[in-house]
């Protein structure tokens, strides 16, 4: 996958897009990140990106220009993604979303700043508008790091294994069980006997059931649209009787 972020502070992404797994990914070739600085295609004489907003208010805008500008650099005749502004009006960013996303061969996402962004640009060169939740940050590019990191562990091959997207919290509408590991007793504290038991049909039933009971506790809200069996409604009425 090739993701292009448009914003004007490339050198917030360095250390992050070359660390960890994202740096990996792109060392072995599942992934090609690159920044485009926005402020050098600003028409203006002192490469402003910003303008006093029309009809008055606070603070600045970003202009039309250098963004359709910069956008056209890195889409060109032929562009086959999708073209994201990061923004509080957007729809959160959800688990189906970034595995939906993952399946597109170029994003190119477009970090706003200051007061917003000209909504003509937006008009002409964005497909879709994404947030990443309702609160309000300085600029995009947090929220561009947020869903490039999402995004890319869905991509074959970033994580190392084919389960692990798949068996975390929101991967079917559920928090994720809890995770132990050596010492089997630290502090006093035991890792329960299932785990150590060898059975895996145990150990399934058993995350399984820490699943429904973390989210029935921590966003029960969750449960309501979670594909849910019989068997586990059945069990969350039972856990909820005996509290």
């Amino acid at each position: 996958m090739k993701i292009d972020i448009l914003t004007i502070f490339p050198e917030m992404f360095e250390s992050v897009l070359h660390a960890s797994i994202l740096g990996r990914a792109q060392e072995n070739g599942l992934l090609e990140v690159r920044c485009t600085d926005i402020r050098p295609f600003s028409a203006m004489k002192h490469k402003n990106t910003d303008d006093y907003p029309f009809g008055g208010g606070a603070g600045m805008v970003m202009m039309a220009q250098p963004i359709h500008d910069a956008m056209q650099s890195v889409t060109g005749e032929g562009f086959q993604g999708k073209r994201i502004y990061l923004g509080p009006r957007g729809r959160t960013l959800t688990t189906e979303k970034a595995r939906a996303l993952s399946r597109e061969d170029h994003l190119v996402l477009l970090c706003g700043h200051y007061e917003g962004v000209d909504q003509r640009v937006l008009d002409m060169c964005i497909d879709e508008e994404i947030s990443i939740g309702d609160y309000i940050l300085t600029g995009g590019e947090l929220a561009a790091m947020v869903l490039v990191d999402c995004v890319s562990r869905f991509i074959p091959g970033v994580l190392g294994s084919a389960e692990s997207p798949e068996d975390e919290s929101f991967s079917e509408g559920l928090l994720e069980y809890p995770q132990y590991t050596r010492p089997a007793v630290w502090e006093g504290m035991s890792v329960p006997d299932v785990l150590l038991s060898g059975h895996h049909a145990n150990i399934q039933k058993w995350r399984r059931e820490q699943s429904l009971l973390v989210t029935q506790r921590m966003r029960p809200e969750l449960l309501e649209t979670a594909p849910l069996s019989e068997k586990d409604r059945m069990f969350l009425r039972e856990a909820e009787a005996c509290s």
